[in-house]
């Protein structure tokens, strides 16, 4: 055999690997960017669900409060008005914000609340109480879960050579579910009896 069509045949061989190399390398990538949006869509459909489920309670709880404190008016306007935010925000960037004023809203709620204690030993509004805590800390894992998938797709996204093709392929980074008064959302409402 000529010496010439064995390195010929070697250098395609070696070409033809690599080209199969790099085929899998971009199936597999494309494959787990794919994985990770499909995780963080995963996440945010887990706090659009506990945002609703918070959104329910809203009217019950202004209904118990409001029946004690009649004039307290502007405060249940605006938890209200806050749930309406919440109910808007259609992506995080706006559920970030509507988050802020839900949970100020919540807080002068029960500031007022503290002024009444027929209130706070009502039955009713302890429960309610109750379901809204449990459903803030059901929020707050949400969103930890959420941002943990997102800071893994935004910097998977970002990565040299994932990045070349990641936008063409319809993939981009997402925005984080965060805040603009952290300390509003570090913990759930709470009423001290």
């Amino acid at each position: 055999m000529d010496t010439g069509l064995v390195t010929t045949l070697i250098v395609i061989g070696v070409v033809v690997v690599i080209l199969v190399v790099i085929g899998i390398w971009l199936w597999v990538s494309h494959k787990s960017l794919v994985a990770l949006q499909g995780r963080v869509d995963a996440a945010w459909s887990e706090i659009a669900e506990q945002l609703q489920q918070r959104a329910a309670l809203i009217p019950t709880i202004v209904d118990t409060v409001q029946g004690h404190a009649t004039h307290e008016q502007s405060v249940l306007t605006a938890v209200t008005d806050a749930r309406a935010g919440t109910l808007g925000a259609r992506d995080a960037v706006a559920a970030s914000t509507a988050e802020g004023h839900m949970q100020k809203a919540l807080k002068g709620v029960f500031k007022v609340a503290e002024g009444y204690p027929q209130l706070q030993s009502s039955q009713a509004f302890l429960q309610l109480q109750s379901e809204l805590v449990s459903t803030e800390d059901k929020i707050q894992s949400a969103r930890r879960h959420y941002n943990g998938g997102v800071r893994e797709l935004n910097t998977k996204v970002r990565q040299f050579p994932t990045s070349t093709f990641a936008k063409r392929r319809g993939v981009g980074p997402a925005p984080f579910f965060e805040t603009a008064e952290p300390a509003a959302i570090a913990e759930p409402p709470r009423v001290q009896f």
